[in-house]
């Protein structure tokens, strides 16, 4: 039962609303200072199957088909990201967040350039 004065959305609907909000991508993938391209991760850990669910200003909804123990729901991250964004898996790594929901996953920018890693995580 959601709390008082707040407002449950779907998955399209927040999807479908945070398109067209401004620098709702931009915050959610950015550059670091020398050049590594970063996604902001919401974890969600122990789905049936990995796929992206939304697109926030507080990063990129995740769904992972891994348990979150051992480091398994992380391994499952860094391979389903690698393999949706048709990057080497060793072009992406867990910069931080490895026991926690909130991550931050940094991606080789000499694989794939930044607006190529918005347009593929935004569809």
């Amino acid at each position: 039962m959601p709390k008082k004065g707040k407002v449950m959305r779907s998955t399209e609907q927040t999807r479908h609303n945070d398109e067209h909000e401004p620098g709702v991508i931009e915050s959610a993938i950015f550059s670091t200072k020398d050049g590594q391209i970063c996604v902001k991760v919401l974890a969600k850990p122990g789905a049936k199957q990995s796929i992206i669910t939304d697109i926030s200003s507080d990063g990129v909804g995740v769904q992972i088909a891994a348990p979150a123990r051992d480091g398994e729901a992380n391994e499952e991250l860094v391979r389903y990201l690698a393999e949706a964004l048709n990057v080497k898996k060793r072009s992406v790594s867990l910069d931080k967040g490895s026991k926690s929901r909130q991550k931050v996953v940094t991606v080789d920018p000499a694989e794939i350039s930044m607006e190529k890693v918005r347009e593929v995580l935004s569809r």
